[in-house]
């Protein structure tokens, strides 16, 4: 009948020509994302998310309740939270959270970071290498995600010797940008050395 669908049967029995004429069904293409790429990314936005936090505490820190002081410390706070999510959605679902958007709003930060070193004001003074490094993650996210939009569909299969080499090699590079900015902040003020744990003297030593 002509108003019923065709079977299984009935397409295998079409001729060559006809079953090549119709069109096939259309497959999305998932595109392979390079292992190592996408770690470091995932990895500098853990460290840039921590430095916005560290951030945004030291300008807490101060004490003073200007609008200017609570707007900056506000805004360093919630951008540092979304980069830690962002960063575990991106490991874990193989794409920026915020889609194409979200490399508009890393170059924003990167400009505010920017401007925050050359033209520092009363709520962001002191804070010059923590927002160098802050700075230096976002552009790392951004080339690494730029590197992944241009490699997609590429197959990048690595041993996993090579990648564990890679995320090793990666997890040094962003700790050596994000420990320098920690320290320098207020969090990193407060930190208690290693083997210093117990009753501690304000200059950081053991009481006797």
């Amino acid at each position: 009948m002509a108003g019923q669908r065709m079977t299984a049967h009935d397409a295998a029995a079409l001729p060559l020509s006809a079953r090549a004429d119709r069109p096939a069904p259309r497959q999305e293409v998932v595109p392979q994302r390079h292992p190592s790429v996408r770690l470091v990314a995932g990895f500098a936005g853990f460290g840039a998310g921590s430095v916005n936090l560290a951030i945004s505490s030291s300008i807490f820190s101060a004490g003073s309740g200007e609008p200017e002081r609570v707007l900056a410390g506000a805004l360093a706070g919630l951008w540092g939270a979304a980069l830690l999510a962002g960063a575990v959605v991106f490991l874990a679902k193989d794409r920026p959270a915020g889609g194409r958007w979200m490399r508009f709003v890393l170059a924003a930060a990167a400009v505010a970071h920017l401007a925050a070193i050359a033209f520092p004001t009363p709520a962001t003074s002191g804070l010059g290498l923590t927002q160098l490094s802050a700075l230096l993650l976002t552009l790392m996210i951004l080339a690494s995600l730029g590197w992944l939009r241009r490699a997609a569909g590429e197959r990048a299969a690595m041993r996993p010797g090579r990648l564990l080499l890679a995320a090793f090699a990666g997890a040094l590079l962003v700790a050596g940008i994000t420990t320098p900015g920690l320290a320098a902040s207020t969090a990193g003020q407060y930190a208690v050395p290693h083997g210093g744990h117990g009753n501690l003297a304000p200059g950081g030593h053991h009481q006797r």
